[in-house]
């Protein structure tokens, strides 16, 4: 039985994905790329935005007109607020609570076998009556290991769940049961994906500085993986000012830690802030942003921006733009903002027009282009390790990777890099991405690279 997995969203759906793969190929499934035509389609959906909702629909469309015979399943944010939504484009509905159990959901359905229809009701897990049905394996089948299917990087699951009370934010609402992951299971994972041969490991959560687990938080889970484990690199996704700590970035002596903070703004005006009901003020967000450089000076900081909040004027604008601009963050991911049902900000006064926000959207991106530039070049001419993630394309002898500060990195080679982490030397930046030179090898431009966030 073949099954296809598509994630949107962000890095904690993407770990999700990645472990429900993992399960579902243990337990005897075959995972292959949509392209390729599946048996079972599984959309682990977002909601965070209005296109993030239209993307999840187009992909379930896609799926039913590749394999109208097909299970198709939406799990995820979206189909945890609105089922109805996609109840026409599904078949099963799974929603983030039943998420974890999706194997043994999909395992006692009456599975699809050429030349099946697909259900006309769409089933909803906590409705539907679910008949055991073992999959259905066809004979000499491949089974592709996991490890083949997904990322250089593995995503690891270490939190789920946030109770603050931003006014833009759906995700309260979609992801409302705050828990974090027993420690030791989390150090189990890491070694085994250690076995595996990942080199880096993402520590990812809703909120993953707000960790705890018994006497366990963030900086004691950090130093136990480290002392535990055999990761060769470990990287920690989005944490809040406050939780920035001289403490918390002592760990970084070990050289095993990537120097990449990903902070989330928002907005740089403070007035917007407030509107918002962030947690921080600019005046604490600057004073973390100069203790990650004083302690750690080659460190990314890299940052979350919306435009066009409700009520943002020509002023406040200026002030986030102003702010970005001098933060000399290594990347700003830029996006407008995206009235979401039930949250207190779609229903706010003075909702900015579309006109405006891509306006002041396209600032802020050739913001982040130029910041991007500044940051990159300050490294050319050094030597970085590098791990490398794969060949661009099929033949084309280019490898893509990343430094432990995040820098895009590319390289031919004639040799697979894949997976390997080696020191290159900087040599120039060129379409948002670095050339790097490997000793004895020949090094090109990297061509054209998409930007990361």
């Amino acid at each position: 039985m073949r099954v296809a997995f598509y994630t949107l969203g962000c890095k904690l759906n993407q770990a999700e994905t990645e472990s429900l793969a993992n399960r579902f190929s243990q337990a005897g499934f075959q995972l292959v790329s949509p392209g390729d035509g599946a048996d079972i389609y599984i959309a682990n959906t977002c909601t965070v935005t209005h296109i993030a909702d239209r993307k999840s629909r187009h992909w379930l469309r896609l799926a039913r007109r590749r394999n109208p015979s097909a299970l198709i399943i939406a799990t995820g944010c979206y189909a945890q607020r609105s089922r109805q939504e996609l109840a026409q484009l599904a078949d099963l509905i799974v929603d983030n609570k039943e998420k974890e159990h999706l194997l043994e959901i999909v395992r006692g359905l009456p599975l699809p076998t050429p030349p099946s229809t697909p259900a006309t009701t769409p089933a909803v897990v906590g409705r539907s009556p679910l008949r055991h049905c073992e999959p259905r394996l066809r004979r000499g089948e491949a089974i592709y290991p996991v490890a083949a299917t997904v990322r250089t990087r593995s995503l690891i699951k270490i939190q789920d769940g946030c109770h603050s009370p931003c006014t833009y934010c759906i995700v309260p609402k979609v992801r409302p049961r705050k828990y974090s992951l027993p420690a030791s299971q989390i150090v189990d994972e890491v070694k085994q994906k250690v076995a595996l041969g990942y080199k880096e490991g993402v520590l990812t959560g809703t909120k993953v500085g707000s960790y705890r687990d018994a006497n366990t938080d963030l900086k004691d889970l950090v130093q136990r993986i480290l002392h535990d484990t055999g990761i060769e690199r470990l990287r920690l996704s989005s944490l809040q000012p406050s939780e920035i700590s001289p403490e918390f970035l002592a760990l970084w002596q070990d050289e095993r830690l990537c120097r990449h903070f990903h902070l989330a703004l928002q907005s740089g005006s403070q007035t917007v802030l407030q509107r918002m009901k962030r947690s921080y003020s600019l005046e604490q967000y600057h004073k973390t942003i100069d203790l990650i450089k004083e302690r750690i000076p080659d460190a990314a900081i890299t940052t979350d921006i919306m435009v066009g909040f409700p009520g943002e004027s020509d002023a406040e604008f200026e002030q986030s733009y102003s702010f970005c601009q001098q933060a000399g963050f290594a990347n700003i991911h830029v996006f407008p903002f995206s009235a979401r049902p039930e949250t207190a900000a779609a229903g706010m006064p003075e909702q900015i027009k579309d006109k405006v926000k891509r306006e002041r959207n396209q600032r802020m991106l050739e913001l982040a282009q130029s910041s991007r530039r500044r940051f990159c070049e300050q490294f050319l001419g050094q030597t970085m390790p590098v791990l490398w993630e794969k060949e661009t394309s099929p033949g084309s002898s280019i490898y893509s990777g990343l430094t432990g500060n995040y820098v895009r990195v590319y390289a031919r080679s004639e040799k697979s890099l894949r997976n390997e982490i080696t020191l290159v030397t900087l040599a120039e930046f060129r379409n948002r991405a670095i050339r790097a030179e490997l000793p004895g090898r020949l090094a090109i431009t990297s061509g054209n690279t998409q930007n990361e966030s």
